[in-house]
C-alpha cells in the first residue's frame, strides 16, 4: 500500500484521470426532460466532455484550467443549463485554484465559489410547496432570508474546497521550507566539521612543531658537543649522550600522547594531549642550560593557577623562543625569560643578546627557517585573545613579548 501511494504521488494525472472518468460517466447520463430541449442537452453534453478533460491537466496548467472552468460555469448559467453533475468538477477546480494556482487564480476561484450558490439558486428559481387547511397544494417563492440561507448552503461546499486547497498549499510550502532548512543545516554542519578538522590539524601541527623543533635541536647540539669532546673528554661525551637519550625519550612520550588523540574516540581524549604549563618552565630551562644555552628566569607578581590554554601557550612560546635562540643566537649567547603575573594579564618576555634573526626570516613570519615558528606563536596567542610583539632588541639580539589576558582575581 505504501508503494502504491508513493507511485500515485509521483503520477498525479492517474488519479485525476480516474476522477475525470467518473465525472464524465455521470455527466453524460441523460436527464429527465432533456429531450424537450435538444440544444440545452447538447450544451450539457459538451460541458460534460470538456470539464473532465480539464480535470486531467489541472495540476500541470492550474491557471488556465481554472480560468476555463470559470468561463464555462458562467456560460452555463447564462444559457440556463442545469449544472447537474458538473458541479462536482467545479468543486475540484475551486480546490485546484487555491492549492496550485497563482494568487490571482486563487482569488478567482474564491470569487467564483462565493458566487456559485446565488447564481445557481437564481438559475433554478426553486419554489416551495405549502398545503392549506383544505389539503390543496400551493407553490410560492422563497422569502429573502430563506433565499439567502439556501444560497449560503449551496456556496459552502465551494468555500470549503477552496479552504482545503489553501491548507494544502500552506502545508506543501511548510514541507518545502523544512526540507530547505534540513539541507541548509546539513551544509552548515559539513562546513563546521571541515572548520573543526582544519583547526584540529593546525593545533596538532603546532604541537608537533614545538615538540620536534625543541627536542631535536637539543639533541643536535648535544650530539655536536659529544663529537667535539669525544677524544679529549669522554666523560662529557657520555653526559651529552645521556642528555640526547633523555631528550629523545621525552619527545617520544609527548608525541605518543599527542598522536593518541588521533587513535581514540574516547571523550576523555584530552588526557593524551601534552599540557605543560608555567610550573614546568624551570625544567625546560634546565634542559636548555644542559644543552649549553645560558638562560636566566625570573617571575614577578602573584603566581596563581591559570587556564589550561594560557598555561600551554606560555610554555610553548618560551620553548619555541629558546629553540630559536639556540639556532640563530650564535656562540656565547645569553637569554632571559621573565613572567609577570598581573592583575588582568600575564606578560611573558624572552630576549637574548645574540646576533638575532635575519630580515628575511622576520619577513617570512618565523625564525625556524621555514616560517612556522612565529606563525605558530601568533596562532596560539590569538586563540587566547592575546597580543604578540616580536623584533630585534635595542643593542643587539632578539626580543619576544606576549601579553595574555586573564580573568580578574577575586
Amino acid at each position: 500500500m505504501h508503494r502504491l501511494n508513493a507511485w500515485l504521488r509521483r503520477h498525479p494525472m492517474v488519479v485525476d484521470s480516474a476522477w475525470a472518468a467518473l465525472v464524465l460517466f455521470l455527466g453524460i447520463l441523460p436527464e429527465n426532460g432533456s429531450g424537450n430541449d435538444g440544444w440545452r442537452f447538447g450544451v450539457h453534453f459538451a460541458i460534460a466532455l470538456v470539464l473532465p478533460m480539464l480535470m486531467v491537466i489541472r495540476r500541470r496548467w492550474p491557471n488556465a484550467t481554472v480560468a476555463a472552468a470559470t468561463a464555462i460555469g458562467l456560460t452555463q448559467v447564462a444559457l440556463d443549463v442545469n449544472p447537474a453533475v458538473s458541479s462536482i468538477a467545479y468543486l475540484v477546480f475551486a480546490y485546484t485554484g487555491a492549492a496550485f494556482g497563482r494568487p490571482w487564480t486563487s482569488r478567482t476561484a474564491l470569487t467564483a465559489g462565493l458566487l456559485a450558490g446565488p447564481l445557481v439558486f437564481w438559475q433554478l428559481h426553486p419554489m416551495k410547496t405549502t398545503v392549506d387547511d383544505l389539503g390543496d397544494a400551493h407553490h410560492q417563492s422563497y422569502s429573502i432570508p430563506e433565499s439567502l440561507f439556501i444560497s449560503a448552503l449551496m456556496t459552502t461546499p465551494f468555500v470549503l474546497c477552496w479552504a482545503w486547497g489553501r491548507l494544502t498549499r500552506v502545508r506543501r510550502a511548510y514541507l518545502v521550507e523544512l526540507e530547505d532548512r534540513a539541507a541548509r543545516l546539513e551544509r552548515e554542519r559539513d562546513a563546521q566539521s571541515k572548520v573543526a578538522v582544519a583547526a584540529e590539524r593546525a593545533r596538532i601541527a603546532r604541537e608537533l612543531h614545538d615538540v620536534v623543533a625543541h627536542n631535536v635541536s637539543v639533541m643536535i647540539v648535544q650530539a655536536d658537543g659529544a663529537a667535539y669532546v669525544l677524544e679529549n673528554s669522554p666523560q662529557q661525551a657520555r653526559e651529552a649522550l645521556g642528555t640526547i637519550a633523555s631528550t629523545g625519550r621525552q619527545a617520544l612520550v609527548e608525541m605518543r600522547r599527542l598522536l593518541g588523540v588521533l587513535r581514540t574516540s574516547d571523550t576523555n581524549a584530552e588526557e593524551y594531549v601534552p599540557q605543560p604549563g608555567v610550573e614546568e618552565l624551570p625544567d625546560l630551562l634546565d634542559q636548555c642550560r644542559t644543552a649549553g644555552l645560558q638562560v636566566d628566569f625570573a617571575t614577578s607578581g602573584s603566581p596563581r593557577e591559570l587556564p589550561r590554554g594560557v598555561e600551554l601557550t606560555v610554555y610553548r612560546i618560551v620553548q619555541e623562543a629558546l629553540t630559536n635562540v639556540r639556532k640563530h643566537g650564535g656562540p656565547d649567547v645569553h637569554a632571559r625569560v621573565a613572567v609577570d603575573f598581573g592583575e588582568r594579564e600575564l606578560a611573558v618576555l624572552i630576549e637574548d643578546d645574540g646576533r638575532g634573526s635575519t630580515d628575511e626570516q622576520l619577513a617570512s613570519g618565523g625564525t625556524d627557517g621555514q616560517g612556522h615558528g612565529l606563525i605558530g606563536m601568533r596562532e596560539r596567542v590569538g586563540m587566547v585573545s592575546g597580543s604578540l610583539d616580536v623584533g630585534p632588541r635595542p643593542g643587539g639580539g632578539f626580543r619576544i613579548r606576549a601579553v595574555l589576558p586573564l580573568k580578574t582575581a577575586h
